[in-house]
């Protein structure tokens, strides 16, 4: 063979072999990669080819399916939508998915690797794949009370936890959204999409509040801070005076810390400064123990920690580095301070709890087509933030709030109560209106807790002076506790 032809046979011989590596690499190496990309339409069309498993709640399905024409047969309905969207989140043709949808994906399409036997058995007789099912902890009559109850104030958020486990009983976000109305590819579906991004709707119905928002907790962090005092030895009682003189001037300044009225706030009890919620108090404790301890006792109730319930909570915030004024006012729920509601249930709830912080949890179990069970979740407890003792200390003083404070609107008969009301700032300079919170705990005639709740409320259009804890957030977070007490009997 002469040279040139030498060469020419060698040069195609590297383009078989180039040819052969690039087969085998799109084969072996990439095939899962290529198979799953979501851009590969014949994934979207295989997604949509069988009926997506449901989301459980109270062991009926707040989820369905539907037949649609074109290429992809089914799509994903929703019973009370726009109530249980905080929880479920949506899935979409167009848009993708998100929350429990997005993350218990492979149990719901039926292509989580655990579903390998009951899926190679349905093959073997015939049997059409069937997705499996997402059992929550919800309770939904408590998810309503808290849903009707923000949707007569206009915006805010609700959690209810159950304080010996941690189960998420009630997760409300209002406004809210219709995921249904966005789970095909239609142009309905388009129209209603671009309604709800926050650039053409400042409502922002898709927002999360209960999980993604941090708002300044105001008072209801005194329960923090009271709880701080008890677990550091600053003080030993409920009852024992306090070192609060009145007026008090923030260090470093010349400001006085107003309290709000004339309330009997001068060196007093933990027990009367939170049942008068007095600033000069709580933010005379937090400068007494400093910025250390007090954000190591907001560590150990889940503050500056994203939390995962499996559906992200955005970490709520207390800071360090702070100026000794800062440390006061952050003590009180101001400055830098900022919590979600799912936070200030958590603090509630550890309290309830006689110290011991369960780590909060949606999911109750993961479930075949079949319902066999694939996965249960265990409680776990998170932090103890609070010794027994220091617990029922604050637990006497939240339920003399309730009793008479200013949390009176959450009484409930023959029910034992306790609470904490807050007003916090809002807007620069506190030109907007404030919001509402109120955080409390529910407890029985047999001393167990069935739950904690946590409610903020966004009232805009409230008369601002009409506007607290009490009067607006109370009695959502009553309705809540009823509903949840109610469901037991």
């Amino acid at each position: 063979m002469n040279k040139p032809l030498r060469r020419i046979a060698i040069f195609c011989g590297l383009l078989v072999l180039a040819l052969l590596v690039r087969d085998n690499w799109l084969q072996y190496v990439k095939a899962d990669e290529l198979r799953t990309d979501t851009d590969n339409r014949r994934v979207a069309i295989e997604r949509y080819a069988s009926p997506r498993g449901d989301i459980i709640v109270d062991g009926k399905a707040i989820t369905g399916h539907s037949e649609t024409s074109g290429d992809f047969k089914y799509k994903r309905t929703y019973k009370d939508g726009p109530m249980w969207a905080p929880v479920t989140g949506f899935v979409s043709q167009a848009y993708g998915a998100n929350q429990l949808e997005y993350l218990e994906d492979g149990i719901l399409t039926g292509n989580d690797d655990r579903l390998f036997f009951r899926n190679t058995l349905d093959m073997i007789t015939g049997k059409a794949k069937e997705g499996g099912n997402v059992v929550t902890t919800l309770n939904g009559a408590a998810q309503k009370a808290a849903y009707d109850g923000l949707k007569e104030r206009g915006k805010g958020a609700v959690v209810a936890l159950e304080p010996a486990t941690g189960k998420i009983l009630a997760l409300a976000s209002y406004p809210s959204y219709d995921p249904g109305k966005i789970a095909g590819g239609g142009e309905s579906d388009e129209k209603t999409w671009k309604s709800l991004d926050k650039k053409n709707n400042p409502d922002d119905p898709m927002l999360n509040r209960a999980l993604r928002e941090v708002y300044p907790p105001g008072s209801t962090f005194k329960v923090l801070t009271a709880a701080a005092a008890l677990e550091n030895g600053l003080y030993d009682s409920a009852d024992e005076k306090t070192k609060s003189p009145l007026p008090w001037t923030l260090p470093g300044t010349r400001t006085e810390l107003k309290n709000e009225g004339t309330i009997p706030c001068e060196n007093a009890t933990l027990r009367v400064a939170l049942q008068y919620s007095c600033n000069t108090v709580f933010g005379k404790v937090g400068y007494d123990l400093g910025n250390e301890k007090m954000l190591d006792e907001a560590k150990k109730f889940g503050f500056t920690e994203e939390q995962f319930t499996p559906v992200r909570s955005s970490a709520s915030v207390f800071s360090d580095d702070m100026e000794d004024s800062q440390v006061a006012l952050s003590s009180i729920g101001q400055f830098n301070t900022a919590a979600t509601p799912l936070q200030m249930a958590m603090v509630a709830s550890a309290v309830a709890n006689n110290g011991t912080l369960m780590k909060p949890y949606m999911v109750d179990e993961l479930q075949a087509s079949n319902v066999d069970v694939i996965e249960k979740t265990d409680p776990e407890t998170y932090s103890e933030p609070l010794s027994a003792k220091n617990a029922q200390i604050l637990q006497s003083m939240m339920e003399t709030v309730v009793k008479d404070g200013t949390g009176k609107a959450a009484q409930i008969d023959n029910v034992t109560v306790g609470g904490k009301t807050g007003t916090a700032q809002h807007g620069e300079n506190n030109s907007k209106n404030p919001y509402a919170w109120f955080i409390s705990y529910a407890k029985l005639s047999d001393g167990s807790s069935p739950v904690a709740v946590a409610v903020v409320v966004e009232d805009e259009d409230a008369v601002r002076e009409n506007i607290s804890g009490g009067g607006l957030a109370a009695p959502i977070a009553k309705s809540v506790m009823e509903a949840v007490i109610n469901s037991k009997k």
